[in-house]
């Protein structure tokens, strides 16, 4: 696999643009009713396309973003762009990030400070070797020319990148949507994958016929999940709800963050994640070089 060094350089052309699009946007009347009652607040609305046009610094976010090694290479005919940054140790455990929607690879940036280097971050734990992928047509990855682009699809394209930067075992995380992704990598190809780590379920396990009876707290939670939709919290999946389709080795609900934890508490889910592989004994399947 052959990959090129990326830059993240985005046009003046296209900046201006943009911010003559927001300018020139026709904005409706407010909804009757309480702001938000009936959707998205227009007053909060306007004000968040006036920082876009003129409060957000592009530039300052492309030098943030170029701070890091990002490459591009091709698997199966799509252009795929990601971050690779090594452990700061030489021998790192490789492992693969995946995010969701709606997010990009950029999600997972502030994290990886201390998965590649986590002795200076007071972390006792294994170092990484961190690839953070853009998934196909995604953020800096092309748009694949073909249907059924599924998260088994990516899980495939991953298992390549993986295979071609040279790492034979590695272990992956994800979230939202790259739960799934990451959950078929170890379903579909497990041989080369020491573990997953996931910050939430997307798949749901198998409870029909021949599978044993929900429990109480399943049953709690499939109902709070049915009533997802009339916007009420969509509830955390017990335990035993994961274990019917997960070898579990560490479950733990975090003190702080959300959906995006990543982004909001990259040092908790770092962290965690040191602590899972070092349980799983992953720090001594690291390769020499890779």
């Amino acid at each position: 696999m052959r990959a090129e060094p990326f830059t993240v350089r985005v046009s003046e052309e296209v900046l201006a643009d943009l911010r003559a699009r927001i300018g020139n946007t026709r904005w409706p009347e407010a909804a009757p009713g309480a702001p938000w009652e009936q959707g998205t607040d227009l007053g909060y609305l306007r004000g968040l396309m006036a920082y876009w046009a003129d409060g957000f610094d592009w530039r300052a976010q492309e030098r943030w973003l170029n701070r890091f090694g990002q490459f591009r290479t091709e698997i199966e005919g799509t252009g795929v762009h990601f971050v690779h940054e090594r452990a700061r140790s030489g021998r790192g455990i490789p492992l693969i990030l995946t995010n969701g929607w709606p997010s990009c690879f950029a999600e997972f940036l502030p994290a990886v400070p201390w998965l590649t280097d986590p002795a200076a971050h007071g972390i006792s734990g294994p170092g990484f070797d961190v690839v953070i992928p853009s998934l196909p047509g995604y953020g800096f990855s092309g748009r694949p020319a073909r249907t059924g682009v599924t998260s088994r699809y990516t899980a495939r394209l991953w298992h390549r990148l993986m295979h071609g930067l040279g790492y034979q075992r590695y272990g992956a995380h994800g979230s939202d949507f790259g739960s799934a992704v990451t959950t078929f990598m170890a379903l579909d190809d497990p041989a080369p994958m020491l573990g997953i780590h996931l910050s939430d379920l997307d798949i749901a396990p198998y409870t029909g016929p021949g599978s044993r009876p929900l429990s109480e707290a399943e049953r709690a939670y499939v109902a709070q999940y049915q009533r997802w939709r009339e916007d009420i919290d969509e509830g955390s999946p017990p335990r035993e709800w994961a274990e019917r389709l997960y070898n579990i080795r560490r479950w733990k609900s975090m003190p702080r963050g959300g959906h995006f934890a990543a982004a909001e508490e990259p040092e908790l889910l770092a962290r965690d994640i040191a602590a899972f592989f070092g349980e799983l004994g992953a720090e001594g399947l690291r390769p020499p070089g890779r």
